[in-house]
């Protein structure tokens, strides 16, 4: 086990209401470390509408996701929270009245007074490609992210896939793996043309392989695989060597290991009371799209609210001695300080 991290509060999930929770914890002298299984912050803003214009941020006509998002990192600069990306909590045990003990799929271990639970409709996570026998490769030759690039080095390379992932992936990778094949159904590529245009000037080159078609079969043992089986768009079929495989088959909404953490459900979302939006373990907060209580609606000024009101009281839990007193930002000059307006 790694060293621990220790935070005050452990925020899952790095979406709008995560983001702006930071802030209200900051205001209140709380450091906060984010753990998001996605490779940036914004959640489903950021991944699923970037450019998609928001119209119901109170006192912002119309904003774009990725907008928001960019606006709500330079709120919150200030109070410097730092963010552990490409990674999922797996695990939380309570080690102490309030203090959690939080590990990640990588192995990274937070101590933490607070978590909250900010992961909106659940976690992302990569959709599974319908290859027969994919299981008993995954995590071993078979890997749905890039944790450490170092991992490729002097491999044979498989990269399924036709978005932003695959083709910067394959861009990446191709100076120290030994061999990239990048496979996709169709000629034609969703991800940025500047990227297309390098790959397609690597495979001229004869740098790397563009194969079409799609995977049917993976060959090898003991988790270790040796090549994949690729029916062609002509229906043909023919073997590719390689000893790792990239399947980049976009994200899906779960649940994830919440599940797993000793806090009560209701139709795979979080019940809190509606003081602080606690949940059934003191300490362990839930706000934004993955809680529920009566009257709860689903939107991202929703979520602002519930980390207001999360964050009064975990401040208890942090410091438990000190008597809070509330300030307003507009007459305040210790916390106009804190944000650096002073």
């Amino acid at each position: 086990m790694s060293d621990a991290i220790k935070t005050d509060v452990l925020i899952i999930g790095a979406g709008p209401c995560g983001l702006f929770a930071a802030f209200e914890l900051g205001l209140l002298d709380m450091k906060t470390h984010f753990v998001d299984i996605l490779d940036k912050v914004g959640g489903q803003c950021a991944e699923l509408y970037p450019e998609k214009p928001i119209y119901d941020i109170p006192g912002i006509p119309q904003v774009s996701g990725q907008g928001l998002t960019d606006a709500l990192m330079e709120q919150i600069k200030p109070f410097h929270p730092t963010f552990h990306l490409g990674e999922m909590i797996e695990t939380v045990e309570k080690i102490g009245d309030p203090l959690f003990r939080c590990t990640t799929d990588a192995g990274k271990v937070f101590e933490c007074k607070v978590l909250v639970i900010a992961a909106g409709g659940g976690s992302f996570q990569p959709k599974r490609p319908p290859v027969p026998g994919i299981e008993a490769y995954e995590g071993s030759s078979v890997h749905y992210a890039v944790r450490k690039m170092e991992t490729f080095r002097d491999k044979n390379v498989l990269i399924v896939g036709g978005g932003d992932s695959a083709l910067d992936w394959t861009l990446n990778l191709h100076p120290i793996a030994k061999r990239i094949t990048l496979l996709h159904r169709r000629d034609d590529f969703r991800a940025a043309p500047h990227s297309v245009e390098q790959m397609r000037a690597l495979v001229a080159a004869g740098k790397m392989d563009l194969r079409l078609g799609q995977v049917t079969a993976l060959s090898g043992s003991e988790g270790k695989l040796s090549g994949a089986t690729v029916k062609g768009n002509d229906n043909s079929v023919n073997e590719i060597t390689c000893d790792t495989m990239l399947p980049f088959f976009g994200l899906t909404m779960k649940l994830g290991p919440v599940a797993n953490w000793g806090i009560a459900l209701e139709n795979n979302l979080v019940p809190v009371e509606t003081s602080a939006f606690e949940t059934n373990v003191p300490g362990i907060f839930a706000i934004g799209d993955i809680n529920t209580y009566p009257g709860k609606i689903k939107l991202i000024l929703c979520g602002f609210h519930e980390g207001a009101l999360m964050s009064q009281k975990a401040h208890r839990y942090v410091y438990p001695e000190k008597r809070l007193v509330f300030q307003y930002t507009t007459s305040s000059s210790s916390l106009q300080k804190k944000l650096g307006v002073n």
